[in-house]
């Protein structure tokens, strides 16, 4: 049964809207201003990981109203907001990506459904490409799932193929995982299941939280109402070959934490040989870097499967996956955009 929410805590009006930043000045400048323009029903926190360039300097300077949390050293984006949250009284978090727009009333519909719902602890607004603000963008669209073998995919985003919104994600709906470039989640349940994995340090961190919120038996939804932009790839490039190590090993860390354990080992088996095909690709493609970053990955795993092993806890639901295999869906049977992945919720 899901855990009971505080009474107290159910009908809160207070919104924090937190920002992680590491040397982001010129991202502050930038996207700052429609956060502070668009979210008067919020407190608006920067909490900045150690920067070594003037990024307080500006803040206390431009925006005297923003929290300002300092980090005491770069903890990296899980442990980051770990360590911010913990001077954040607000129920109700927003975990916002420096390099995100917002838009006028973005927070409406946000208050609305936690102040309704107690057993919806986890939100996510439609994420749009501040580059191309007709298409969704590749961090989260219209919200996340994940296969069988714990491979992400987003409703308007399939690997690479980006949808143009066309209306089509228009309808608040229950999705599997909310991206961190803006996750919105109840303070409660984040500290109840220990915040996000530090061990991930950036990346997937946030598949793995809601992986767990999933297994208590908790709802995340998507929220069309709600649209902010996201540029997406302005602190680690989305070719970079650091990016792939660290989306493949935490994939793993999430999938080897999370999965049931029927039927684990097997899955897990599975998996390392279509990351397997993936670095087979990457050489094809002539990017032996991102080939070593699979290598790599799958030897940071196995340096780290019993301290892995040892975070599984007794809820490990079955049914997180929506498909069996988005790689064969969309590698092998050409199916590139959402409506026609094969789903066993449909």
């Amino acid at each position: 049964m899901p855990r009971q929410l505080k009474p107290e805590l159910l009908n809160p009006k207070k919104i924090a809207v937190v920002i992680l930043n590491w040397n982001g000045k010129k991202l502050l400048e930038q996207f700052l201003p429609s956060v502070i323009a668009y979210s008067g029903r919020a407190k608006v926190y920067v909490a900045d990981n150690a920067s070594t360039d003037d990024s307080i300097d500006f803040l206390k300077q431009q925006y005297p109203q923003v929290g300002i949390i300092r980090n005491a050293e770069n903890f990296g984006f899980a442990q980051g907001y770990n360590e911010a949250i913990k001077k954040v009284e607000e129920p109700y978090l927003v975990l916002l990506n420096s390099d995100v727009e917002v838009t006028p009333n973005w927070l409406d519909a946000i208050e609305a459904i936690f102040d309704n719902e107690p057993q919806t602890v986890a939100l996510q607004p439609k994420i749009l490409d501040f580059k191309d603000k007709k298409k969704f963008e590749y961090a989260g669209a219209a919200g996340g799932f994940i296969d069988k073998f714990a491979f992400p995919f987003c409703r308007g985003r399939i690997f690479s193929t980006l949808e143009e919104d066309l209306g089509q994600y228009n309808e608040p709906t229950e999705i599997f995982w909310a991206s961190g470039a803006c996750m919105i989640i109840r303070k409660e349940i984040f500290e109840h299941l220990g915040g996000f994995d530090a061990d991930f340090f950036a990346h997937q961190e946030e598949i793995d939280l809601c992986w767990r919120i999933h297994n208590q038996g908790y709802s995340i939804k998507y929220i069309p109402q709600s649209v902010v932009y996201h540029v997406g790839g302005a602190t680690l490039n989305q070719h970079s070959p650091q990016k792939t190590f660290l989306n493949f090993r935490n994939s793993l860390y999430a999938l080897l934490k999370n999965h049931p354990k029927k039927g684990l080992f097997q899955t897990f088996f599975l998996r390392l040989c279509l990351d397997g095909v993936a670095g087979v690709f990457f050489m094809l493609q002539g990017k032996p870097l991102h080939t070593w970053a699979v290598v790599k990955s799958h030897f940071a795993v196995y340096a780290n499967l019993k301290k892995t092993l040892k975070k599984r806890t007794n809820c490990q639901k079955s049914d997180y996956s929506y498909t069996p295999s988005i790689v064969f869906a969309y590698y092998f049977s050409g199916k590139k955009r959402f409506p026609q992945i094969d789903s066993k919720l449909r």
